[in-house]
């Protein structure tokens, strides 16, 4: 039976040094999930600074889009300032969690190595070698949790089964930490109906007004630009919305790929590196 081969000195894995919110001290969300309360604080930072860089700019169409129609444009500011903060992290995450992929010697690549119960002990050494804290890392979970009940399965496939089980428990998790990011991209537009309602009624309102008065010819134009000042309202407000929306969910649709494809790179990982050199019986 080979021994476990010592190799050359490497940087462990650290997830404090490694993730992107335990470097600004915040208590980071398990694998790729995010601290959402601390994006949203950030979030709202960003939206008061780009409302105050705006305000030296009033007389900008673009600018009057955002700071002249009405609160709801704060508002859907705010939802996409959010929403980018937490793609981004989630991609640094998913970076992160990539990298462990690089590794490729946890169990010993040596043709004539086999991993048994016998060895076990040595590999899981090695793992805690690589890393401070398995647990935060997706790959090195689920080697970690097979490896470590190894002495207590019969068959190779009880192991295969526990990597299995682990891969749709962390599918599960990755599904559930994109809840949020879906619930404001669906508030997102819904807020510019919102505006476009508000913007509708004022104008209509204005134009009850109008035709319900006697005002002479002169007078009827200044209230016409009250109606059309609602109208730009109601449609303004939706664009902006309907824009946000779709940048963030095309942004959505390229993280989230980026995440699945890590996590299938997962699974081929533990078929290739851990149950192909698995044997319940030593030679």
């Amino acid at each position: 039976m080979s021994k476990v081969p010592e190799t050359e000195k490497r940087t462990r894995f650290s997830w404090y040094r490694d993730d992107i919110e335990s470097k600004l001290g915040v208590t980071g969300g398990r694998f790729t999930r995010v601290n959402s309360v601390i994006w949203l604080i950030l979030a709202m930072v960003l939206t008061v600074v780009a409302y105050g860089i705006m305000s030296f700019f009033p007389d900008y169409r673009l600018v009057q889009m955002f700071t002249k129609r009405g609160p709801v444009q704060y508002v859907v500011v705010l939802f996409a300032f959010w929403s980018l903060l937490i793609l981004l992290v989630k991609m640094s995450k998913t970076k992160a969690q990539r990298k462990t992929l690089e590794v490729k010697d946890i169990v010993p690549y040596e043709a004539d190595f086999v991993l048994s119960p016998a060895t076990v002990g040595a590999v899981l050494n090695r793992l805690r070698e690589e890393c401070d804290d398995p647990s935060r890392y997706i790959l090195f979970n689920r080697i970690d949790m097979a490896l470590s009940n190894l002495k207590n399965m019969g068959q190779i496939g009880d192991v295969d089964g526990v990597l299995q089980s682990q891969a749709h428990n962390d599918e599960d998790v990755m599904e559930s930490s994109y809840s949020l990011i879906k619930g404001l991209i669906w508030a997102i537009p819904v807020l510019g109906f919102i505006g476009t309602v508000q913007g509708l009624s004022s104008a209509i309102g204005y134009f009850g007004q109008v035709l319900s008065g006697n005002a002479e010819l002169s007078e009827i134009k200044p209230a016409l630009q009250q109606v059309t000042g609602g109208l730009a309202t109601a449609f303004e407000t939706t664009f902006v919305a309907l824009v946000a929306a779709l940048i963030i969910q095309l942004i959505l649709t390229v993280v989230r790929k980026g995440e699945e494809e890590m996590m299938d790179e997962c699974k081929e990982y533990c078929q290739r590196y851990v149950v192909g050199k698995l044997r319940m019986t030593p030679l």
